[in-house]
């Protein structure tokens, strides 16, 4: 019998993110370039793959219950088909459950033997039919395993985070971590007025509405596939989170400047910085692999943008000719990326705790390099993507305390009244997705004394 194309689709993705360690958004773009699908297909495919990825440890918990093979004695794409079907019984509304299990038992006739087809069957039926009854571990007897599983997080980072958070908090970032976050993207000021770009975007069909801090952003409410929009070809719009935007606000660049931005892929935070120089001054956007500069220079081409200078370079190496000549300069390190799961869940089960070690040491070694390219009286922004102290507070804590010539700056004037944060007068904010609505992210500012 014919499987359902979409269903497969998203097997073979989840088989890639799973068993070959793919990035899930580029094995997705990857397979939906690959087949010429309708709209609803392709979101179809999307919400299947987040969703599964996104519960995984939830679902592997209760096949387990229902399961008579052992998981690690169940062979990949089995499971994989297992974790997709259970995630539309378990997790989606619409789905009919004779058609979560009837397609699954297919896939697993493709991708398997015989015996396969019947173990899906009885897993997935037994699934349905004591969803109610489905075990899950004690809240008040082991706090941590219950957040783990229930929200779907690996067990070390619920605990570093109850121990960062309080327990409260904790449950609340989890909940927030499995939302689907707004789709946001920036207005280019330089090519049409934000009320341009708004009825433009109704006309083509899209639902709109203004952002919540920034004034360049505007949500998407049904985005689908944008990037065939008119106006993205036009480069009326890019692609970005407002905390992401935030962070060339309060960097806040002049026309005329030269501005560094030293982990610049794939360009968002670039193309932002050019467009409030008005186009006029020079940004040295750089990065350390070259197809990842391309990104940059797509972006900044389709913008309209011919101020940002490319460079394949490696952030934590001291580039001499550009020391002490940069206004500004933004950081926006490599980090554990904890603050964007919400968009890749599949961050939850690639990271380990044993990681941390390697990533401070890194972004120590760029920060450092970096702060010799700002002139006396310039300014640097330190950005990242997770809501890890020891990889934003503390890392920043430590380079003030060791370099004299720096010190954090009121960043206060360059944030809007809306937007909560108890530190921004000591020079930096920590934005949480349960808290204000964006992705996780941090944001420091950092002044040369003249």
């Amino acid at each position: 019998m014919p499987v359902d194309l979409p269903r497969e689709i998203a097997l073979k993705i989840l088989y890639d993110v799973n068993e070959k360690k793919a990035y899930s958004n580029i094995a997705i773009n990857k397979y939906l370039e690959e087949y010429d699908l309708k709209g609803i297909d392709r979101a179809f495919i999307t919400d299947m793959v987040y969703g599964t990825i996104k519960w995984k440890l939830a679902i592997d918990w209760v096949i387990e219950q229902f399961s008579s093979v052992k998981m690690k004695k169940i062979s990949p794409w089995i499971l994989n088909v297992l974790r997709l079907g259970a995630y539309q019984l378990l997790y989606t509304h619409k789905i009919p459950e004779s058609a979560a299990c009837n397609e699954s038992v297919k896939l697993a006739g493709r991708y398997g033997h015989f015996a396969s087809t019947g173990f899906v069957n009885a897993v997935l039926r037994s699934i349905a039919k004591n969803k109610g009854r489905i075990e899950y571990p004690d809240r008040d007897g082991d706090f941590s395993l219950y957040l783990s599983v229930k929200y779907s997080h690996p067990r070390w980072m619920v605990e570093e985070w109850i121990q960062q958070f309080g327990k409260e908090f904790t449950e609340s970032l989890l909940i927030s971590n499995n939302e689907v976050p707004d789709f946001t993207v920036r207005v280019n000021t330089l090519k049409i007025s934000k009320a341009g770009l708004m009825e433009s975007l109704k006309a083509s069909g899209m639902e709109v509405e203004d952002g919540r801090y920034v004034p360049e952003a505007v949500v998407i409410k049904n985005p689908g596939s944008v990037s065939r929009l008119d106006e993205f070809k036009k480069g009326y719009f890019q692609v970005q989170d407002e905390s992401s935007m935030l962070a060339a606000k309060v960097l806040d660049p002049k026309p005329g400047q030269l501005v560094m931005d030293v982990c610049s892929a794939p360009g968002g935070k670039a193309t932002h910085m050019a467009e409030l120089m008005k186009n006029q001054g020079i940004v040295v956007a750089r990065d350390i692999h070259e197809h990842k500069v391309r990104l940059i220079k797509d972006s900044a081409s389709r913008l309209g943008l011919n101020i940002i200078k490319t460079d394949v370079f490696d952030a934590a190496v001291v580039d001499e000719r550009y020391v002490g000549k940069a206004d500004r300069v933004l950081v926006d390190a490599p980090c554990s990326g904890l603050g964007i799961i919400r968009r890749k869940p599949d961050i939850k089960w690639a990271r380990g705790a044993e990681d941390k070690k390697e990533i401070l040491a890194l972004q120590a070694r760029i920060l450092d390099a970096s702060s010799r390219y700002v002139k006396p009286g310039g300014a640097l922004v330190y950005s990242t993507c997770t809501i890890d102290g020891e990889e934003n507070e503390e890392m920043v804590r430590k380079f003030v305390e060791a370099n004299e010539g720096f010190q954090l700056d009121d960043i206060s004037s360059s944030l809007p009244d809306s937007l909560p944060g108890q530190d921004i007068h000591n020079g930096y904010v920590q934005l949480f997705p349960n808290v204000h609505k964006t992705d996780g992210f941090f944001i420091a500012k950092i002044v040369k004394r003249g």
